[in-house]
Formats: C-alpha cells, sequence, structure tokens
C-alpha cells in the first residue's frame, strides 16, 4: 500500500448526516471518528478542520451506485457535495469508492451485536464510513 495516501478520511455523505471515519497514521486500520449534522452548519468547514487536524493526505467519498453499477440522483448529489470539498481542500487528493450495501451493514452488524439500529443512526453512519475505507484501502 502506497504510504503517502495515509492518513485517509472515509466520508458517507447523506442528506441529514455524514459519517466520517479515518486511518491509523500507517493506513493500517479504519476507525469512526463522528457524524456530521448537516443541519447545525456546514459540514465543509468540518471536514477541512478535520484534514487539518489528522494530517489528511487522501479524502475517500462513498458514491452509491446503482446495482448495475450506473449512478443516479444519490450519486449526482455525492458528486458535487464531493466538488465543493474539493475545492475547499484543493491540495488533498479525493477519490471515491462504491459504497454499495455499506450502511445496510453497519446497520446488521450493529443488529447483531445487540444495538438498536433505528436509535443509533449517528453511529450507523460513521460505520459506514468505516466500511468504505476499508474497502478502498482493500483495493490499494
Amino acid at each position: 500500500m502506497d504510504e503517502s495516501l495515509h492518513p485517509a478520511l472515509g466520508i458517507d455523505p447523506g442528506d441529514a448526516r455524514i459519517g466520517v471515519a479515518a486511518t491509523d497514521p500507517l493506513g493500517i486500520l479504519a476507525h469512526p471518528v463522528e457524524t456530521i449534522d448537516v443541519r447545525k452548519g456546514d459540514p465543509l468547514d468540518r471536514i477541512a478542520a478535520l484534514v487539518v487536524q489528522r494530517k489528511i493526505r487522501t479524502l475517500v467519498v462513498g458514491l452509491p451506485l446503482r446495482i448495475d453499477g450506473s449512478e443516479g440522483s444519490a450519486a449526482i448529489k455525492v458528486r458535487a457535495f464531493a466538488s465543493k470539498l474539493a475545492a475547499r481542500v484543493p491540495e488533498v487528493p479525493l477519490v471515491f469508492i462504491d459504497e454499495a450495501y455499506t450502511t445496510m451493514d453497519a446497520a446488521a452488524k450493529l443488529h447483531e451485536a445487540g444495538r438498536n439500529a433505528k436509535r443509533q443512526k449517528a453511529v450507523i453512519d460513521q460505520a459506514a464510513a468505516v466500511a468504505i475505507l476499508e474497502a478502498w484501502m482493500a483495493s490499494c
């Protein structure tokens, strides 16, 4: 794995919340960081702050593709968000990774752990961001 890509920030964008995860400095493990409530301010401000605080070298954004691999309205929204993010932190490369089923997988894992997924939306968003980062790390 290319060490120049780490640490990386995984982002699971949504209309109400954005799940954020990060790798350790060496890119071995991904862990949840926080969930940003988009109604409580500009999420780009918070992500830009995390980039500086964590010395992020790569942004990994989950792109919701359809089962056939095509892009629908959700992917268009994510690309628009990512475009604004890339303009905000132009020094950090941004890559997309197919986020297919990451939120459903995260909810299922929480359920298996005995946690009520409906009450854990913020945790699910972070877990989805972790899954996005793990998928990207596996592809490097």
